[in-house]
């Protein structure tokens, strides 16, 4: 393989409904696709699935526009590998940055398949063709809306449904979920807002059955995670701190939590990310694809990666319309009534590129060879 171009397109996509964290309100969606060509012709979709500010993490659209322009475009471009799998190391120069390096690694990965005349998630060792998917509410203005919320989904046939949490919203929001829904698969995302001061609070979660509380320390820590895990019987699922392969080991040896959530763009694409699953599936710890309110391209990369034998939870890869108006890709994700999703049997990541909406939603546009 070899990259002769790379082309990023920024487009904006308004949210059918905004979404809130800990972090903040979401309406609208600045997203960066990436094409990337080689020098035979074919072509490869990925998406750089960072925020439009460092909240999440400290890449941003901007930041990652700029590093890919500048200086990952350059190190991939032009130089000649064996397979997507070694795309990674072209970049590695590079610190960070995980989530622009996702972007073309995941694009190149997706024209390796289509060169090769197969789906993407049998490519990259898939082995569920159906996966199970859950939902992500974000926090909403009062409890009436969430629990309205939580029944369409309900209703909808998901398997898992997800709450944003945060100290303002947090216990007597659980209570009042739990009083409507009790026996529903229920998990709360504190996404980084509490420490070991709250312990208190976060031990009475316990008395909820929650599937899991993902993330409630802060965002690079493993040690104090360890700490809690030991002190409350709900599972902890650990999401920022996990970068790596490397990471995963360090924090299943201390015992940090006991469920990962593994992004593709975290952890710098499907390469990274097959080296994750694999140590969590040796270690029997569980892992589940999260979402970062991708369109259909990175909604289409995150199907394929969880078919994946470690992905054995449902992830937040749900229906293109539960966020969108209309997506950029052809047919839209749909989630059947019993809320799976079946992994495309055609080439690539299994679905078309909707070129007329991209060019009606592109801010900016930039060709690199």
């Amino acid at each position: 393989m070899q990259i002769t171009e790379i082309k990023l397109v920024e487009i904006k996509m308004p949210l059918v409904h905004f979404f809130e964290t800990s972090f903040g309100r979401t309406y609208e969606r600045s997203i960066i696709l990436v094409r990337v060509t080689d020098s035979d012709g074919a072509q490869g979709w990925g998406e750089v699935t960072c925020g439009e500010s460092p909240g999440y993490s400290e890449e941003w659209t901007g930041s990652a526009w700029v590093t890919i322009e500048k200086i990952l475009a350059p190190l991939v471009i032009g130089n000649k590998v064996d397979s997507a799998a070694d795309i990674a190391g072209l970049m590695k120069w590079a610190r960070g940055n995980r989530m622009a390096k996702s972007g073309i690694e995941t694009a190149c990965w997706d024209l390796e398949a289509k060169r090769n005349g197969v789906p993407l998630w049998r490519h990259l060792g898939g082995v569920n063709k159906t996966i199970e998917s859950g939902v992500s509410i974000g926090i909403q203005d009062n409890v009436p809306q969430l629990l309205e919320k939580i029944r369409t989904e309900v209703d909808a046939g998901y398997k898992r449904i997800k709450i944003k949490i945060s100290p303002r919203w947090d216990y007597d929001v659980l209570k009042e979920v739990r009083r409507e829904f009790p026996d529903i698969p229920l998990m709360a995302d504190a996404n980084s807002a509490y420490s070991l001061a709250d312990i208190e609070r976060l031990k009475s979660f316990d008395e909820f059955g929650l599937m899991m509380l993902e993330q409630p320390l802060a965002h690079d820590d493993i040690v104090y995670h360890a700490k809690l895990q030991a002190q409350i019987a709900t599972p902890i699922c650990l999401d920022e701190p996990i970068k790596s392969a490397e990471d995963a080991r360090k924090a299943i040896e201390l015992n940090s939590g006991r469920i990962i959530n593994l992004k593709n763009g975290r952890v710098g694409g499907h390469t990274e990310s097959k080296k994750v699953e694999k140590v969590c599936r040796e270690s029997n710890i569980p892992v589940w694809c999260g979402g970062m309110l991708e369109s259909g391209i990175g909604r289409a990369h995150n199907i394929a990666i969880s078919t994946l034998a470690g992905y054995t939870m449902p992830g937040d890869v749900s229906a293109s319309k539960r966020y969108w108006h209309e997506d950029i890709i052809t047919p839209e994700v749909i989630v059947s009534p019993n809320g799976t999703i079946d992994a495309p049997e055609a080439p690539g990541i299994g679905f078309e590129i909707n070129h007329d909406l991209i060019s009606k939603l592109t801010v900016r546009n930039s060709r690199l060879s």
